[in-house]
Order: structure tokens, then C-alpha cells, then sequence
């Protein structure tokens, strides 16, 4: 009995309704569902109440990474649900995306990078409640495993390309993005190319560059900017 009752939450959310789900047909992801973020949503508030009373998540970090020409936005976040009058320990979830993106047309950014990187992590944190479960067992394989030799293959080439790319010097483009960022700011130009250890932002490897931003970002929130 107590199997079923540990078990109530996990069935009650297994299921996505069809409307939710859509596949997807390109990327890495290929074959695999994306699931409306909405209906986690949805299915939190008529498993425990309204976001802020019966649920609510914390935003514990965010960061950017550098990784070439592209960075990739992160965030940590807790999610907490309420059981009766108690609410739980922090639920933990992670979740990236692209803040610059390389196209054809030359950088892309995009100033939701942090929002669609909240939902990713939300979509974690659920996931271990047993929401959408169902759709990862029956695809018996996400985006983390190494299910054949080729996927495995694929993923040592996109390590080595990655650290390859991370000890290059940084694009004229980057140069500008950094320089406008401390514009007008000689002082904390000044600490940036100290703390990565170089004369000026032209030698800055992409590894340093994305410690930077890093650094930079921190900044800025810690000002109010």
C-alpha cells in the first residue's frame, strides 16, 4: 500500500496529454519530443495550487559560457512543492541556452537566453517528480546517453573541436562585445585583463573570454546594471 501511495504523484503526472507533445526532427535531438513547458505548469498547479502557494522555484545562479564563436546562457534553479502544511526540500534543476548563437548572417543574440534556460532547469527539477516519465521511457534514450559507438564517436569530436576552440584567440566580433561592456570604464577594463592575465582583449583565448563575461555579468548584477 505504501508502494501506491509513494507512487500517487509520479502516476498522476506520467502522462503527456498529445497537444503537449511535438517532435523533433532536427539537431541532436533529432527523434526525440519537446514538451510544451506550459503543461508542467499546468500539472504543478493541479498537483499542489497556484505558482507561489502551493509551489514556487528559487533562481540560485546564473552564468555564461563561452564555447567559440557561440555562448550558452545557465541556470540553477530550486523547486519547491507543498505537501499538506509542509513544503519540501529544494528540488534541483539545470538549465542552458544560447545567448550568442553563430548564423550565417554573424552573431545572434538573444535577450530570452536566461528565460528559455529558467524552463529548461524547470523541466529537470520536474522530471524527477515523474512528470512527462512516460516519454522518456519510451524513447529509452535523452540527449545525456551514449546508446551507439557513432553518437559516442560524435561526442569525443565535439569535446576535442570544443577544447581546441577554447584555446584559439577570440573573434574581432568578441573583442567588440567585451569592449563595449567596460566602455567608459578604465578601472574595471583594467581588473578584466588582469584577472586573465593579458595585456589587451585581442589575446584573450575563448577560455578566458567566457571567464570574463563571467566576471562581467556578476558585476553588473551586483551594481544594479
Amino acid at each position: 500500500m505504501a508502494g501506491k501511495d509513494n507512487l500517487k504523484l509520479y502516476n498522476a503526472v506520467r502522462t503527456v496529454p498529445e497537444e503537449a507533445q511535438k517532435p523533433i526532427k532536427g539537431g541532436r535531438l533529432a527523434g526525440m519530443t519537446d514538451i510544451n513547458p506550459m503543461w508542467r505548469i499546468k500539472a504543478l498547479t493541479e498537483q499542489f495550487g497556484p505558482c507561489g502557494i502551493g509551489w514556487y522555484y528559487t533562481t540560485d545562479k546564473q552564468w555564461l559560457e563561452a564555447y567559440g564563436d557561440e555562448v550558452v546562457a545557465f541556470v540553477n534553479i530550486s523547486l519547491y512543492i507543498k505537501n499538506g502544511d509542509e513544503w519540501s526540500a529544494p528540488i534541483c534543476g539545470s538549465g542552458g541556452s544560447k545567448f550568442v548563437s553563430r548564423e550565417k548572417s554573424g552573431p545572434y543574440v538573444s535577450d530570452e537566453a536566461y528565460k528559455m534556460a529558467t524552463t529548461d532547469a524547470i523541466s529537470v527539477a520536474c522530471k524527477q517528480l515523474g512528470m512527462a516519465a512516460d516519454i522518456y521511457f519510451a524513447k529509452d534514450r535523452t540527449k545525456y546517453s551514449d546508446s551507439d559507438r557513432q553518437a559516442t564517436e560524435e561526442d569525443i569530436k565535439f569535446q576535442r573541436e570544443t577544447e581546441n576552440s577554447l584555446a584559439q584567440k577570440i573573434s574581432a566580433n568578441d573583442v567588440k562585445i567585451i569592449e563595449k561592456m567596460v566602455e567608459g570604464k578604465d578601472a574595471l577594463k583594467t581588473w578584466v585583463l588582469q584577472q586573465c592575465n593579458v595585456t589587451k582583449f585581442e589575446d584573450m583565448t575563448n577560455a578566458q573570454y567566457g571567464q570574463a563575461m563571467r566576471a562581467l555579468n556578476e558585476h553588473f548584477e551586483k551594481k544594479g546594471k
